[in-house]
């Protein structure tokens, strides 16, 4: 059973008023898609911070806008287009669940854009996910956002795709250390990104991480 908190909207979408009423104090304003059992994590996709939107309805990448679900659907890494627009389905949770792949966030409060987080909150962030990794132990590692990258984790000249994880302090080493990609931001605001170009890379980081294309 899922222990992510249900959307208190019960289904609707977030009017004016609700995306104003979000708390943006609150340091985790959005639940992880996570596995029981971490041995079971292929893939680990971490996003930057939840927008408003995707705060409102407790859903990640939930905004309409956002490229993140077509995305992942057009490179086979979900069965369906998921529309999370109203909350994530249990159905659709359990799908990415099966497959072997997780959702999280660098940073847990919400804002209504990325930048609106200091280099701070990134850094503390980076350092939590440095954190967590033995225990959940995912093969890939696959961070949404190369400017939120870099301050996170201090690399200033880091470039899209996959990383050389000895350029990241503390990054587990050794057999069984995830693989690092930096993938692009799947926003609506960055022009440099199409639903095409990102289904691209996320059939490269799918194929490195063993999570096979899901049967339409």
């Amino acid at each position: 059973m899922s222990s992510r908190r249900p959307s208190p909207l019960h289904g609707a979408r977030p009017t004016r008023a609700d995306l104003a009423a979000v708390d943006t104090t609150d340091p985790c304003a959005l639940d992880d898609v996570l596995p029981a059992v971490p041995d079971t994590l292929r893939l680990l996709i971490v996003g930057i911070n939840p927008g408003l939107w995707t705060a409102a309805v407790r859903a990640p990448f939930a905004h309409p806008g956002n490229r993140f679900w077509p995305s992942l659907h057009r490179a086979g890494l979900t069965s369906r287009l998921v529309d999370a627009s109203r909350g994530l389905d249990l159905a659709d949770e359990q799908d990415l669940l099966d497959r072997g792949l997780g959702i999280t966030n660098l940073v847990g409060r919400a804002t209504a854009r990325a930048a609106e987080l200091d280099r701070e909150e990134l850094r503390t962030g980076g350092a939590a996910l440095l954190g967590r990794l033995p225990r959940l132990r995912p093969r890939v590692v696959a961070i949404a956002g190369i400017t939120a990258f870099r301050s996170a984790f201090g690399v200033p000249r880091a470039r899209l795709g996959r990383q050389d994880p000895g350029t990241v302090a503390g990054w587990p080493e050794g057999p069984g250390a995830p693989v690092l990609w930096v993938v692009p931001q799947p926003s609506g605001l960055n022009a440099h990104a199409t639903i095409d170009s990102l289904a691209a890379t996320w059939r490269e980081v799918a194929a490195e991480a063993g999570v096979e294309a899901a049967a339409s």
